[in-house]
C-alpha cells in the first residue's frame, strides 16, 4: 500500500535565522510519528544546519535540485548525488518547472539527473506539469506524457519503482491558483496509467503528488482523490503552523 508524502520546497528563501526558527517551529508543531512520509526541500547552503536541527525528528531532508553528471569533476556550480547522500540527504527534486523555464532543463536532463540520484541511494521527486496555454490548447497529457517519455526509457523497471512523481500545473504554482480536486485527479489517473503500461504493480505503488498552490484549506480536498498521494508544498511550507496542517490533512 502507497504511503502518502508531503514535501516542502523552499525554494530560495529564508537565512540562517529565519530557518533556524522554522525548524524548531517544525519539531514542535509535528507529531514524533507522524501517519505520513515528510520531507523537506532548504536551499543548499542551509542543508547541513537544517540536518542537525532535523536530527531525530520524522522530517527527511532533500536538496532541490543534483547534477546530471555521473562522477565528481570540471562541473563548476554543480553538487552530484554523491556528496548529496554523503551529508545525509535522502531526497532531491529534478525537472521543477522553474528549472526547466528558467535555466532549460529538458526532460533528458531530468532523466539523467534521476538516475544519478538513485544510483546514490537517492529518492528523486520527477517534477511534470503543463503551462496555463498547454492547458488552454488541451495539449495537459501530451505535455505531461512528453516529459515522463525520457523517464522510461533511461531508467529500468527497478528504478521506476523507486522514484516519486510531483504533478505541478505550472500556472498553479505560487499563482494562488490550485487546479480542482477532479483536475487534478484526471492527470494523476493519467500518469499512473501510462506506468502501468510498463508494470501494472509498480503503478499501483507509485506516489504521486500534486503540487501548486497546496494549503491547508485545499489540501484535505486534494488528498482524498484517489491517485493523489500527498504534496509538494511551495509557499506555505515556509509556514510551520500550515505546514503542519497539510500533513495532517495527508494522513
Amino acid at each position: 500500500m502507497r504511503s502518502n508524502l508531503v514535501a516542502g520546497n523552499w525554494k530560495m528563501c529564508g537565512d540562517s535565522a529565519s530557518i533556524g526558527k522554522l525548524v524548531a517551529e517544525m519539531k514542535a508543531s509535528l507529531p514524533a510519528e507522524p501517519g505520513v512520509d515528510i520531507a523537506v526541500f532548504p536551499p543548499s547552503v542551509y542543508l547541513a544546519q537544517v540536518l542537525v536541527g532535523l536530527s531525530g525528528s520524522p522530517v527527511a531532508v532533500g536538496n532541490q535540485n543534483v547534477c546530471d553528471q555521473p562522477s565528481e569533476g570540471a562541473y563548476t556550480g554543480e553538487v552530484s548525488a554523491s556528496m548529496l547522500a554523503d551529508v545525509g540527504c535522502r531526497y532531491v527534486i529534478v525537472g521543477h518547472s522553474e528549472r526547466r523555464a528558467m535555466y532549460g532543463e529538458t526532460s533528458e536532463q531530468v532523466a539523467q539527473k534521476a538516475k544519478q540520484a538513485l544510483l546514490q541511494g537517492l529518492i528523486p521527486l520527477v517534477c511534470v506539469g503543463e503551462t496555463e496555454a498547454q492547458r488552454d490548447e488541451g495539449a495537459t497529457l501530451e505535455v505531461i506524457s512528453a516529459q515522463l517519455k525520457p523517464i522510461f526509457s533511461t531508467l529500468s523497471a527497478e528504478q521506476l519503482r523507486l522514484i516519486v512523481v510531483a504533478y505541478e500545473p505550472v500556472w498553479a504554482i505560487g499563482t494562488g491558483k490550485t487546479a480542482s480536486p477532479d483536475q487534478a485527479q484526471e492527470v494523476h489517473a493519467f500518469i499512473r496509467a501510462l506506468f502501468s503500461k510498463k508494470d501494472e504493480l509498480l503503478a499501483k505503488g507509485l506516489r504521486i503528488l500534486y503540487g501548486g498552490s497546496v494549503k491547508a484549506a485545499n489540501a484535505g480536498e486534494l488528498f482524498a482523490q484517489a491517485d493523489i498521494d500527498g504534496g509538494l508544498v511551495g509557499g506555505a511550507s515556509l509556514d510551520a503552523q500550515e505546514f503542519s496542517a497539510i500533513c495532517r490533512a495527508a494522513e
